[in-house]
């Protein structure tokens, strides 16, 4: 569900409003979008924060929970 998420977004806020001279561009433009979307772009799912920020978070958490067992 999620990549489906990430497609239907990036099609829809990036790749269907540009038009691209070639598969490089695209491919470029492609991870552009890709460091946009985990670093910069709030998501409602997440309670408005950013993906990379909530990964970061559970992996604290998940440290910490090892840590005191």
């Amino acid at each position: 569900m999620c990549i489906e998420r990430f497609w239907r977004s990036a099609k829809c806020e990036r790749i269907y409003l540009n038009e691209y001279g070639s598969i490089r561009a695209l491919i470029e433009d492609v991870d552009d979008y890709i460091e946009f979307y985990n670093h910069q772009r709030f998501h409602e799912t997440l309670d408005y924060k950013k993906p990379m920020n909530v990964y970061r978070e559970s992996i604290l958490a998940n440290e910490q929970q090892n840590e005191a067992a």
